[in-house]
Protein backbone atom coordinates (compact mmCIF):
# COMPACT_ATOMS: atom_id res chain seq x y z
CA UNK A 1 0.00 0.00 0.00
CA UNK A 2 1.30 3.64 -1.14
CA UNK A 3 1.88 5.99 1.21
CA UNK A 4 -1.31 8.51 1.49
CA UNK A 5 -1.78 11.96 -0.33
CA UNK A 6 -2.40 15.50 0.91
CA UNK A 7 -2.45 18.47 -0.09
CA UNK A 8 -0.40 21.17 2.61
CA UNK A 9 -2.33 24.69 2.13
CA UNK A 10 1.02 26.75 2.86
CA UNK A 11 4.23 26.12 4.30
CA UNK A 12 4.69 25.29 8.39
CA UNK A 13 7.06 24.90 10.50
CA UNK A 14 9.67 22.19 9.75
CA UNK A 15 9.01 20.15 12.76
CA UNK A 16 5.30 19.19 11.14
CA UNK A 17 6.68 19.47 7.22
CA UNK A 18 9.10 16.99 8.02
CA UNK A 19 6.80 14.76 9.20
CA UNK A 20 4.30 15.12 6.63
CA UNK A 21 6.80 14.68 3.57
CA UNK A 22 8.29 11.68 5.33
CA UNK A 23 4.85 9.50 5.54
CA UNK A 24 2.71 11.18 3.24
CA UNK A 25 3.25 12.14 -0.59
CA UNK A 26 2.49 15.71 -0.06
CA UNK A 27 2.03 18.51 -2.34
CA UNK A 28 3.01 21.61 -0.62
CA UNK A 29 1.63 24.72 -1.50
CA UNK A 30 4.86 27.06 -2.47
CA UNK A 31 3.65 30.74 -1.98
CA UNK A 32 4.09 33.14 0.67
CA UNK A 33 -0.17 34.05 0.03
CA UNK A 34 -2.95 31.54 0.40
CA UNK A 35 -3.71 29.04 -2.55
CA UNK A 36 -7.42 30.60 -4.39
CA UNK A 37 -9.78 29.10 -4.01
CA UNK A 38 -9.83 27.68 -7.45
CA UNK A 39 -6.71 26.16 -6.96
CA UNK A 40 -7.65 24.65 -3.62
CA UNK A 41 -10.11 22.78 -5.65
CA UNK A 42 -7.53 21.63 -8.09
CA UNK A 43 -5.04 20.64 -5.96
CA UNK A 44 -7.15 19.01 -3.64
CA UNK A 45 -8.70 15.75 -6.26
CA UNK A 46 -7.76 12.79 -5.13
CA UNK A 47 -6.26 13.31 -1.93
CA UNK A 48 -6.58 11.56 1.08
CA UNK A 49 -5.97 14.57 3.36
CA UNK A 50 -5.90 18.43 3.23
CA UNK A 51 -3.82 20.30 5.74
CA UNK A 52 -5.58 23.62 5.82
CA UNK A 53 -5.36 26.71 7.38
CA UNK A 54 -7.64 29.87 8.64
CA UNK A 55 -6.93 31.55 5.86
CA UNK A 56 -8.84 28.81 3.24
CA UNK A 57 -12.28 28.47 3.27
CA UNK A 58 -13.12 24.97 3.03
CA UNK A 59 -16.94 23.73 2.56
CA UNK A 60 -19.02 21.20 0.68
CA UNK A 61 -17.85 22.11 -2.95
CA UNK A 62 -14.34 21.87 -2.26
CA UNK A 63 -14.83 17.98 -0.20
CA UNK A 64 -17.17 16.87 -3.48
CA UNK A 65 -14.09 18.16 -5.83
CA UNK A 66 -11.71 16.25 -3.54
CA UNK A 67 -13.92 13.36 -4.30
CA UNK A 68 -14.38 10.22 -1.96
CA UNK A 69 -10.51 9.57 -0.88
CA UNK A 70 -10.42 12.78 1.24
CA UNK A 71 -10.82 11.76 5.08
CA UNK A 72 -9.25 14.33 6.92
CA UNK A 73 -8.93 18.03 6.98
CA UNK A 74 -6.48 18.94 9.68
CA UNK A 75 -6.72 22.79 10.42
CA UNK A 76 -3.43 24.67 11.49
CA UNK A 77 -5.37 26.39 14.06
CA UNK A 78 -7.26 26.02 17.31
CA UNK A 79 -10.48 27.57 15.85
CA UNK A 80 -12.27 25.86 12.52
CA UNK A 81 -15.04 28.70 11.26
CA UNK A 82 -13.34 28.71 7.66
CA UNK A 83 -14.29 24.64 7.49
CA UNK A 84 -18.13 24.27 7.42
CA UNK A 85 -17.89 21.33 9.66
CA UNK A 86 -21.49 20.02 9.11
CA UNK A 87 -21.38 19.39 5.40
CA UNK A 88 -17.50 17.00 6.79
CA UNK A 89 -19.47 15.30 9.40
CA UNK A 90 -22.17 14.50 6.21
CA UNK A 91 -19.28 13.24 4.17
CA UNK A 92 -17.81 11.13 6.71
CA UNK A 93 -14.59 13.68 6.52
CA UNK A 94 -12.70 14.01 9.68
CA UNK A 95 -11.88 17.29 10.98
CA UNK A 96 -8.95 18.31 13.52
CA UNK A 97 -7.37 20.97 14.93
CA UNK A 98 -4.59 22.23 17.63
CA UNK A 99 -6.78 22.76 20.74
CA UNK A 100 -4.47 24.24 23.57
CA UNK A 101 -1.23 25.02 21.45
CA UNK A 102 -2.24 28.78 21.36
CA UNK A 103 -3.45 29.66 24.43
CA UNK A 104 -0.34 30.58 26.83
CA UNK A 105 1.06 32.85 23.23
CA UNK A 106 -2.60 34.46 22.93
CA UNK A 107 -3.12 35.51 26.60
CA UNK A 108 0.80 36.64 26.51
CA UNK A 109 -0.25 38.81 22.96
CA UNK A 110 -3.62 40.22 24.39
CA UNK A 111 -2.43 41.56 27.59
CA UNK A 112 0.76 42.99 25.26
CA UNK A 113 -1.99 44.82 23.50
CA UNK A 114 -3.58 45.81 26.71
CA UNK A 115 -1.04 47.60 28.04
CA UNK A 116 0.68 49.05 24.85
CA UNK A 117 -2.63 50.88 24.41
CA UNK A 118 -3.00 51.75 27.99
CA UNK A 119 0.24 53.41 27.93
CA UNK A 120 -0.60 54.86 24.47
CA UNK A 121 2.77 52.91 23.11
CA UNK A 122 2.03 52.66 19.14
CA UNK A 123 1.61 56.63 19.03
CA UNK A 124 4.62 57.17 20.99
CA UNK A 125 6.36 55.14 18.57
CA UNK A 126 4.85 57.25 15.75
CA UNK A 127 5.90 60.78 18.08
CA UNK A 128 9.65 59.82 17.97
CA UNK A 129 9.93 58.79 14.76
CA UNK A 130 8.03 61.44 13.16
CA UNK A 131 10.19 64.16 15.03
CA UNK A 132 7.55 65.57 17.19
CA UNK A 133 9.56 64.63 20.50
CA UNK A 134 10.71 67.92 21.74
CA UNK A 135 11.44 67.64 25.27
CA UNK A 136 9.61 66.22 28.84
CA UNK A 137 5.97 67.39 28.68
CA UNK A 138 3.44 67.04 31.48
CA UNK A 139 0.01 66.66 29.43
CA UNK A 140 1.66 64.87 26.56
CA UNK A 141 0.32 61.33 25.47
CA UNK A 142 -1.21 60.50 28.80
CA UNK A 143 -2.38 57.11 29.04
CA UNK A 144 -4.07 54.97 31.76
CA UNK A 145 -2.95 52.56 34.95
CA UNK A 146 -3.23 49.18 34.84
CA UNK A 147 -2.63 48.12 38.43
CA UNK A 148 -5.72 47.93 39.79
CA UNK A 149 -8.10 48.74 37.25
CA UNK A 150 -11.23 46.85 36.23
CA UNK A 151 -10.54 43.85 33.34
CA UNK A 152 -13.87 42.37 31.78
CA UNK A 153 -13.11 39.26 30.00
CA UNK A 154 -15.86 38.09 27.31
CA UNK A 155 -15.40 34.59 27.33
CA UNK A 156 -13.38 32.86 30.01
CA UNK A 157 -12.38 29.29 28.25
CA UNK A 158 -8.66 28.13 28.28
CA UNK A 159 -7.00 31.80 26.51
CA UNK A 160 -9.23 34.24 28.83
CA UNK A 161 -8.30 32.35 31.94
CA UNK A 162 -4.23 32.83 31.02
CA UNK A 163 -5.32 36.48 30.52
CA UNK A 164 -7.14 36.53 34.34
CA UNK A 165 -3.69 35.13 35.65
CA UNK A 166 -1.90 37.42 34.07
CA UNK A 167 -3.84 40.30 35.53
CA UNK A 168 -3.65 39.05 38.85
CA UNK A 169 -0.13 40.53 38.58
CA UNK A 170 -1.33 44.28 37.96
CA UNK A 171 -3.81 43.68 41.16
CA UNK A 172 -6.63 44.48 38.93
CA UNK A 173 -10.25 43.35 39.47
CA UNK A 174 -11.56 40.96 37.10
CA UNK A 175 -14.56 40.54 36.18
CA UNK A 176 -15.81 38.08 33.48
CA UNK A 177 -18.85 37.07 31.01
CA UNK A 178 -19.84 33.67 29.76
CA UNK A 179 -22.68 32.50 27.95
CA UNK A 180 -22.19 29.06 29.73
CA UNK A 181 -22.42 30.66 33.18
CA UNK A 182 -19.58 28.91 34.73
CA UNK A 183 -19.43 30.27 38.45
CA UNK A 184 -16.45 28.18 39.20
CA UNK A 185 -14.19 29.35 36.15
CA UNK A 186 -13.30 31.85 38.07
CA UNK A 187 -12.49 30.54 41.35
CA UNK A 188 -8.81 30.38 40.42
CA UNK A 189 -7.95 33.59 39.20
CA UNK A 190 -10.09 35.53 41.68
CA UNK A 191 -12.32 36.26 38.90
CA UNK A 192 -16.33 37.64 39.48
CA UNK A 193 -18.72 36.38 36.92
CA UNK A 194 -21.04 38.86 35.37
CA UNK A 195 -24.93 37.85 34.97
CA UNK A 196 -25.21 40.01 32.04
CA UNK A 197 -22.61 41.30 29.34
CA UNK A 198 -23.93 45.09 30.08
CA UNK A 199 -23.03 44.66 34.20
CA UNK A 200 -19.67 43.61 32.58
CA UNK A 201 -19.61 46.40 30.04
CA UNK A 202 -20.26 49.24 32.05
CA UNK A 203 -18.38 48.45 35.03
CA UNK A 204 -14.89 47.53 32.70
CA UNK A 205 -12.04 49.64 32.37
CA UNK A 206 -10.64 46.82 29.76
CA UNK A 207 -12.40 44.54 28.12
CA UNK A 208 -10.93 41.62 26.30
CA UNK A 209 -12.57 39.21 24.01
CA UNK A 210 -12.23 35.47 23.86
CA UNK A 211 -14.96 34.01 22.23
CA UNK A 212 -15.23 31.63 19.40
CA UNK A 213 -16.63 33.25 16.01
CA UNK A 214 -19.89 31.41 15.44
CA UNK A 215 -23.59 32.92 14.05
CA UNK A 216 -24.20 34.30 18.49
CA UNK A 217 -20.28 35.75 18.19
CA UNK A 218 -21.09 37.94 14.98
CA UNK A 219 -20.66 41.33 16.15
CA UNK A 220 -21.00 40.58 19.39
CA UNK A 221 -19.42 44.24 20.15
CA UNK A 222 -21.58 46.21 17.49
CA UNK A 223 -23.21 50.24 18.36
CA UNK A 224 -25.73 49.09 21.41
CA UNK A 225 -22.65 47.25 23.30
CA UNK A 226 -19.96 49.93 22.44
CA UNK A 227 -22.60 52.56 24.03
CA UNK A 228 -22.76 50.58 27.21
CA UNK A 229 -19.07 51.03 27.55
CA UNK A 230 -17.50 53.93 29.50
CA UNK A 231 -15.78 56.33 27.68
CA UNK A 232 -12.47 55.68 28.84
CA UNK A 233 -12.90 51.57 28.28
CA UNK A 234 -9.79 49.98 26.31
CA UNK A 235 -11.08 47.41 23.91
CA UNK A 236 -8.76 44.30 22.93
CA UNK A 237 -9.93 41.23 20.15
CA UNK A 238 -7.45 38.53 19.81
CA UNK A 239 -10.07 35.88 18.88
CA UNK A 240 -11.39 36.80 15.66
CA UNK A 241 -12.25 40.10 13.51
CA UNK A 242 -16.13 39.46 12.66
CA UNK A 243 -16.84 39.45 16.51
CA UNK A 244 -16.61 43.09 16.22
CA UNK A 245 -18.94 45.25 14.09
CA UNK A 246 -15.64 47.31 12.42
CA UNK A 247 -18.07 50.57 11.57
CA UNK A 248 -19.45 50.62 14.87
CA UNK A 249 -15.87 50.10 16.47
CA UNK A 250 -14.45 52.87 14.14
CA UNK A 251 -17.24 55.59 14.84
CA UNK A 252 -16.83 54.70 18.91
CA UNK A 253 -13.34 55.70 18.70
CA UNK A 254 -13.55 58.62 16.13
CA UNK A 255 -16.65 60.04 18.35
CA UNK A 256 -15.14 59.40 21.79
CA UNK A 257 -17.40 57.04 22.71
CA UNK A 258 -14.70 54.86 24.08
CA UNK A 259 -11.02 55.96 24.50
CA UNK A 260 -9.02 53.14 22.70
CA UNK A 261 -8.89 49.71 20.37
CA UNK A 262 -6.21 47.23 20.14
CA UNK A 263 -6.94 44.45 17.37
CA UNK A 264 -4.66 41.25 16.53
CA UNK A 265 -7.67 40.55 14.13
CA UNK A 266 -9.93 42.69 12.14
CA UNK A 267 -12.78 42.54 9.56
CA UNK A 268 -11.99 42.35 6.54
CA UNK A 269 -8.38 40.79 7.38
CA UNK A 270 -6.15 41.45 6.19
CA UNK A 271 -6.97 45.22 6.40
CA UNK A 272 -6.24 46.71 3.85
CA UNK A 273 -3.60 49.91 4.17
CA UNK A 274 -6.20 52.66 3.00
CA UNK A 275 -8.61 51.58 5.59
CA UNK A 276 -10.51 53.82 7.61
CA UNK A 277 -9.35 52.13 10.88
CA UNK A 278 -5.44 52.29 9.99
CA UNK A 279 -6.45 56.46 10.01
CA UNK A 280 -7.86 56.44 13.79
CA UNK A 281 -4.75 57.20 16.37
CA UNK A 282 -6.80 55.62 19.13
CA UNK A 283 -6.47 52.28 17.37
CA UNK A 284 -3.41 49.83 18.01
CA UNK A 285 -3.89 47.31 14.79
CA UNK A 286 -0.95 44.47 14.12
CA UNK A 287 -1.57 41.40 11.70
CA UNK A 288 -2.86 38.60 13.57
CA UNK A 289 0.74 37.21 15.36
CA UNK A 290 -1.23 35.71 18.71
CA UNK A 291 0.59 32.38 18.24
CA UNK A 292 3.23 33.88 16.15
CA UNK A 293 6.05 32.55 18.59
CA UNK A 294 8.83 30.47 17.40
CA UNK A 295 7.84 27.61 19.49
CA UNK A 296 3.68 27.88 19.57
CA UNK A 297 3.86 27.53 15.64
CA UNK A 298 6.31 24.35 15.84
CA UNK A 299 3.82 22.70 18.54
CA UNK A 300 0.88 23.96 16.30
CA UNK A 301 2.47 22.02 13.20
CA UNK A 302 3.35 19.24 14.58
CA UNK A 303 0.11 18.81 15.77
CA UNK A 304 -1.73 19.30 12.73
CA UNK A 305 0.79 17.05 11.23
CA UNK A 306 -0.24 14.10 13.53
CA UNK A 307 -3.75 14.55 12.79
CA UNK A 308 -2.90 14.59 9.36
CA UNK A 309 -1.07 12.07 8.69
CA UNK A 310 -3.14 9.87 11.53
CA UNK A 311 -6.52 10.72 9.22
CA UNK A 312 -4.94 10.65 6.19
CA UNK A 313 -3.81 6.80 7.01
CA UNK A 314 -7.29 5.65 7.96
CA UNK A 315 -6.75 6.15 11.59
CA UNK A 316 -8.85 8.66 14.01
CA UNK A 317 -6.44 11.57 14.58
CA UNK A 318 -6.41 12.65 18.33
CA UNK A 319 -7.77 16.15 18.28
CA UNK A 320 -11.52 15.46 16.46
CA UNK A 321 -13.43 18.34 16.19
CA UNK A 322 -16.70 16.70 14.93
CA UNK A 323 -16.28 13.04 16.41
CA UNK A 324 -19.90 11.85 15.96
CA UNK A 325 -19.26 11.05 12.03
CA UNK A 326 -21.08 8.03 10.01
CA UNK A 327 -19.24 5.60 8.55
CA UNK A 328 -16.16 7.21 7.61
CA UNK A 329 -14.84 6.81 4.52
CA UNK A 330 -11.54 3.89 4.19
Amino acid sequence: MGKPRVFVSRRIPDAGLNMIVNKCDAEVWPDELPPPRDMIMKKIRGMDGILSLITDHIDGDVMDAAGERLKIISNYAVGYDNIDVTAATERGIVVANTPGTVTESTADLAFTLLLSAARRIGEGIDHVRMGKWQTFKPMELLGKDVHHATLGIIGMGRIGMEVARRARGFDMEILYYDHRMRPEKGSPVGAVMCSTMEELLTRSDFVSLHVPLNGKTRHLINRNTLEQMKPTTVLINTTRGPVVDTNALYDALVSGQIAYAALDVTDPEPLPKDHKLTTVPNCLIVPHIGSATIETRSKMAVMAAENLVAGASGRTPKHVVNPDLPARRR
